[in-house]
């Protein structure tokens, strides 16, 4: 039997059984009305309920679907349309491509430095379209560095438009400086615009130029190898290598660090770095001379001097505006095979300031640096300079020659001096002090400077019996710094001014004095100078003060006192005018003061700059009481407060 026959067969049961069931209950329904007829499609079978969310799933699937549909058809739109675009761009009928464009230089790769050099360019467009406002751009090093930078030559000219199949030939003119052998860069540029666009397009081509020669050749003569604190001849040549003349010429020499410039010729022009070398014809050559040495530095360093030429800027007459050339040269830096430091009061510095009443200490310290013996050591130490007291040099174990003056300490005076082993070190010694800075039958010093040379020498036993000599140098330069003198005065029975009051003074009344101050100054000039001081609670400034031509300024609040001196020539107060002010005080004393010698005027300090030696010099001077040495008409008794 089929399903669907026992569906029907299983319903017909169903209704037998509710027909004899006691307890089945008919429900009445209440209709108002019949409703509309509906044409019903009747099914010979029973259908199972559908799950409506299975519905809802499909018409979801089917949504994503036409959503995938749409996106995918719109990307396939998007890549026709790009590639259409595309082929419209760049299609060889209708575009423009730089690969189109060629640069072609014409000219030599190598030119003569500080020469005019002729730059040969051919521009041929190959594209099917014109190029419209065209302009030729080159940039190439102004001087002498290597690569292009941010300060660089540059020509600008236009070529106007080129045609299909065009070509364009240009000859440029161009000076390109730098050293022999190096290369310099050029950077060619086409900018242009096409038909239909306002965009500008740029082709840039890259070409380097070999220097063959420089306009100015440097030669550079100076050693390889140098120890501390030996003498240094460095030695610079220039020559113009060019056709034609080069005006105003600058020869700059850039020093290492721990160089220390002693002299020159010709003498610097700036500072003691810059020589102005002028005009300078086909051919001709300029040498400059420069002795130094290297201090504090060790052994092994490398120490690089730089030398620049070139043609003076025209915005700053100490500056190489254009270069030409330049050459560098290392110093290898090497141990002495004898070492001597000489030291002044301790200190090592070449120069060493000190003043005219300070005694003078030299200590040289020597050194054995070789793997080997040195056979009779012997140290010397000149000492010269217009500041020398030459009674007072002396020596412990040396012998001082003064017919040379000349200290001598060798194998006689030291018999270790004999043979010094590897290593050995030692040091000797002596002292000096300086003349004084005025004298009645001399006169004043100028820049008084005392000289100190020292040397070590020994010998070194080679094989064969042969000796090698060995040697080494140090200086020193000591310099005197100028004796500046300050006084300070007061008085009541003489001075500018005419004092009152009673003497001595009496409590709670007024009594005025007369100070003066002075300065003196020996040997070198003080620039900078003035003097301070102040004057107490019980003490008044009055106004004047002569001459009154000085600067001469109190402040009330601070009751500070300043005279702005400014400069103090050498002999100033000595062979040369004085220099002085005088200015009024006046005195009340207090009760608490009887008795007592109260102060005037508080300590003053005058301070300034030696210029020769270039340190500060200061003077303090006491404070002034009413005892008033100065001025001989003041009673014993007159030296106290009283009531």
């Amino acid at each position: 039997m089929s399903s669907v026959n026992g569906d029907k067969l299983n319903r017909v049961e169903e209704l037998k059984s509710k027909l004899f069931n006691r307890n089945y209950q008919t429900k009445f329904e209440h209709r108002d009305s019949f409703p509309h007829f509906q044409k019903r499609e009747v099914t010979d079978s029973w259908k199972k309920k559908e799950d409506p969310t299975i519905d809802s799933k499909e018409k979801f699937l089917m949504k994503t679907s036409m959503f995938k549909k749409f996106f995918i058809f719109s990307l396939i739109f998007f890549a026709l349309a790009l590639g259409y675009a595309s082929y419209v761009f760049f299609a060889e009928n209708n575009t423009v491509s730089n690969d189109n464009i060629d640069i072609s230089v014409k000219s030599n790769a190598f030119a003569d430095g500080g020469e005019e050099y002729s730059l040969l360019l051919e521009v041929v467009n190959r594209n099917s379209t014109a190029l419209d406002l065209v302009d030729l751009v080159v940039e190439y090093p102004k001087n002498s560095q290597v690569s292009l930078s941010e300060n660089n030559e540059h020509i600008r000219m236009s070529l106007g438009s080129i045609p299909i199949g065009g070509v364009k030939n240009e000859n440029l003119k161009l000076v390109l400086f730098g050293e022999q052998g190096s290369r310099r860069q050029i950077k060619i540029s086409i900018e242009y615009r096409v038909e239909g666009s306002n965009a500008i397009f740029v082709k840039e081509k890259f070409f380097e130029v070999s220097i063959n020669s420089t306009p100015i050749d440097l030669l550079i003569n100076a050693p390889f190898e140098t120890s501390s604190d030996k003498d240094i001849n460095f030695n610079v040549k220039a020559t113009l290598n060019a056709t034609k003349p080069a005006s105003k010429i600058l020869l700059k020499v850039d020093y290492p660090i721990g160089f220390q410039f002693v002299r020159a010729t010709p003498a610097p022009t700036l500072g003691d770095n810059i020589w102005n070398l002028g005009d300078l014809s086909p051919g001709a050559e300029y040498s400059v001379s420069i002795v130094g040495k290297m201090v504090d530095v060790f052994d092994g360093e490398e120490k690089v001097f730089r030398v620049w030429t070139g043609s003076q800027s025209e915005r700053d007459r100490s500056l190489i505006g254009t270069f030409f050339n330049s050459s560098e040269h290392t110093l290898m830096i090497k141990k002495s095979s004898i070492e001597a430091k000489l030291s002044i009061n301790g200190v090592s510095d070449r120069e060493y300031a000190i003043d005219s009443k300070t005694g003078i200490q030299g200590q040289i310290q020597w050194i054995n640096n070789l793997e080997a013996k040195i056979n009779n050591l012997e140290i010397s130490a000149k000492i010269s300079g217009n500041a020398v007291d030459r009674k007072t040099i002396s020596t412990n174990q040396g012998f001082y020659n003064s017919s040379e003056d000349l200290i001598i300490w060798n194998k006689n005076s030291h018999s270790e001096f004999r043979e010094i082993s590897p290593g050995d070190s030692g040091a000797v010694s002596f002292s000096l002090y300086s003349r004084p800075l005025f004298e009645a039958l001399g006169g004043v010093t100028s820049s008084p400077t005392i000289n100190i040379d020292i040397s070590v020498t020994g010998e070194q036993a080679q094989g064969g019996g042969e000796k090698v000599e060995l040697s080494n140098k140090e200086s020193k330069i000591i310099k005197i710094i100028s004796d500046v003198g300050l006084s300070t005065k007061a008085f009541y029975s003489s001075g500018s001014f005419t004092n009152t009051g009673p003497i001595p003074p009496k409590a709670e009344q007024k009594t005025t004095y007369t100070v003066v101050w002075s300065i003196s100054n020996t040997a070198n000039n003080i620039s900078k100078a003035e003097v301070r001081s102040s004057v107490p609670p019980w003490v008044r400034l009055l106004g004047p003060f002569i001459p009154a031509t000085e600067d001469f300024v109190y402040n009330a609040s601070t009751r500070e006192i300043v005279w702005n001196i400014g400069g103090i020539p050498r002999g100033t107060g000595i062979t040369g005018g004085e220099r002085e002010i005088f200015f009024q005080i006046e005195l009340t004393p207090s009760l608490s003061q009887v008795g007592t010698s109260p102060v005037i005027v508080n300590e003053a300090i005058l301070t300034g700059h030696d210029d020769f030696v270039n340190v500060d010099v200061k003077v303090k001077k006491p404070p002034i009481d009413i005892k008033l040495p100065s001025d001989p008409n003041i009673p014993a008794d007159g030296v106290r407060v009283v009531e």
